[in-house]
């Protein structure tokens, strides 16, 4: 009974996760635009980046920033992997790409860019501040929400 609740808990909480979460800037913008909602990009070397490997972890998967995120913002992520095991599809990549030549051309890593729904540079973070909380993420985002 235990296990089988914890296995609901955990899709339930993939499924908020998932919601938030748009994989190129035309959705995003389509739907912050419809939602009223603001568009976080996040620049990642998710299998390579230990800071951020750790921001994911500390920030973006708390469940404080997910609720959060769900109400406020749309996740964008551009993920740059390097191991062929974690390859993106050429098309995901294309996208990656594009986004990082407009918004991340010095190419850092961790890299955070919250846009509003024209495409619009709000703020940006680069790379990852362990003294830095969910809650200092959240009171600068909600700087810029409604």
């Amino acid at each position: 009974m235990m296990k089988r609740m914890a296995i609901m808990l955990g899709l339930i909480v993939v499924a908020i996760c998932a919601q938030a979460q748009v994989s190129s800037l035309d959705e995003a913008q389509t739907l912050a635009k419809k939602d009223g909602k603001l568009i976080l990009l996040k620049f990642s070397g998710s299998d390579w980046c230990a800071p951020c490997i750790q921001l994911q972890k500390v920030i973006i998967d708390d469940p404080a920033f997910t609720s959060f995120a769900n109400q406020k913002l749309l996740l964008l992520l551009a993920d740059f992997p390097r191991q062929k095991k974690n390859k993106l599809p050429k098309e995901q990549q294309e996208k990656n790409d594009q986004l990082a030549e407009k918004y991340n051309p010095e190419g850092e890593f961790p890299y955070m860019v919250l846009l509003d729904a024209d495409g619009k540079v709000l703020h940006k973070w680069s790379g990852f501040d362990k003294k830095q909380t969910v809650q200092d993420y959240v009171t600068e985002i909600s700087r810029y929400t409604k």
